[in-house]
Formats: structure tokens, C-alpha cells, sequence
């Protein structure tokens, strides 16, 4: 299956299981845990034209070293890098909703390799989405690294 027809299949199953759910709360904290997942998946697949569907255009990024950067850089520094996540998840999540607005915040873990040496990443992160044009899409993120 392709990156993007699997994610909107992904997209498309939550959106199911959404209108069996009782509150209207409920089913956007639903949606904002698919599009995490999705993004997870999209990310470790270097799929950016999935990312693309998933992140605003002015979406502020602030990575776990403090630096900043835009969804183009984003984008452009997933296909320079390319590492090979071998496992992208979260942890755990929560999903607070205010209105048009929802607030993602948990742990996420990646393992991989870069440059020929084994990683492990342990992450705290916040995520706001906003339902933009009829679409949650992600307007602002941000990593902290969990040190042990």
C-alpha cells in the first residue's frame, strides 16, 4: 500500500470508529491520536507528502535542542537525514479539547540507527492542533528530551 493511501486509510478507519463514540469530545481526542500515529508512521517512512497533509503551513516547530524551523525545513531535513527509525511510537498521549483547538501531550520513544550508530530517543511532547478548512492539522510542536 502507499504512504498516503495508508494514511488516509488510517485516517479513514478512525473517522468510522469516531461516529460510534458517544461525545463530540471524545471523537476529536479519537482523531488528534490517529493523526499522531499517523505522523509517527509517516515520519519513520520519510513520507513527507503525508506530513505535508498533516502539519499547518505555518506550523511552528521547535525541536528538543531548542532550535526552530519551518515546515519546509522540516520536510527538506527528513530527506537529507533519513535515518532509519526502526520504531517511532508514543508512549502514552492525552488529548485535552478547547473548542476548534486540542492539545496532545505524552512520551515518545524512537530507536534506530544514524550514521551507522544505534539510537534511542526518549522524548516528552506537545502538540496543538487546530481544525483548519474542516481538517485537524498541527500548528505547533514541540520535544523535550527525557533524560535517565
Amino acid at each position: 500500500m502507499r504512504p498516503v493511501t495508508a494514511l488516509l486509510f488510517v485516517v479513514c478507519a478512525t473517522l468510522l470508529m469516531v461516529g460510534m463514540q458517544s461525545s463530540p469530545e471524545a471523537s476529536i481526542q479519537t482523531k488528534i491520536i490517529a493523526l499522531e500515529k499517523a505522523w509517527n508512521q509517516a515520519y519513520k517512512r520519510a513520507d513527507t507528502r503525508a506530513l505535508d497533509l498533516i502539519l499547518d503551513d505555518q506550523i511552528v516547530l521547535i525541536n528538543d535542542d531548542g532550535s526552530t524551523q519551518t515546515k519546509s525545513q522540516f520536510l527538506a531535513s527528513i530527506k537529507q537525514s533519513n535515518p532509519q527509525e526502526q520504531q517511532v511510537s508514543p508512549e502514552s498521549m492525552s488529548v485535552r479539547v478547547y473548542g476548534t483547538t486540542a492539545i496532545a501531550t505524552g512520551v515518545f520513544r524512537a530507536k534506530g540507527m544514524e550514521s551507522g550508530r544505534h539510537y534511542v530517543r526518549h522524548e516528552r511532547f506537545v502538540d496543538t492542533w487546530l481544525l483548519k478548512d474542516g481538517n485537524w492539522v498541527c500548528i505547533a510542536t514541540n520535544a523535550t528530551p527525557i533524560l535517565h
